[in-house]
């Protein structure tokens, strides 16, 4: 039988000091998700609707043959989101590092997890 047991300081600083940078952040985007009182991507379930946050790794415009889409991969720690917006070539804020809450019904399309046209709110810095 294995037992997990929350460790004390030295045990806790020791495991940040030996982290990479990857991990350390995506522990600080998942505190920072459970503060602003958000849903994790990871607990989203298709057809909810959810208030996530996090931070914009990657944002695209793909022309389509009928409705051009802005694409944007929100990371909050636990997993990604793809953001959509249709009919949108871009939108001022909406660029890579920007952090953001985003609210809209959760689903899956071509095995991703999207939101489609959510609303959103730009964090400060």
């Amino acid at each position: 039988m294995t037992q997990t047991r929350q460790g004390g300081w030295f045990s806790r600083t020791l495991q940040r000091l030996t982290a990479d940078d990857q991990t350390i952040d995506a522990e600080e985007l998942r505190a920072g998700t459970a503060i602003a009182g958000c849903e994790a991507v990871s607990a989203c379930r298709k057809g909810a609707v959810v208030t996530v946050t996090g931070r914009l790794k990657s944002v695209v415009y793909t022309p389509r043959e009928t409705v051009p889409t802005l694409e944007a991969e929100l990371f909050d720690g636990s997993g990604s989101v793809t953001l959509v917006w249709l009919g949108r070539r871009r939108i001022p804020g909406i660029e890579p590092g920007r952090t953001l809450t985003a609210h809209g019904r959760f689903a899956s399309f071509d095995g991703r997890q999207v939101i489609y046209n959510p609303r959103y709110e730009l964090s400060a810095g």
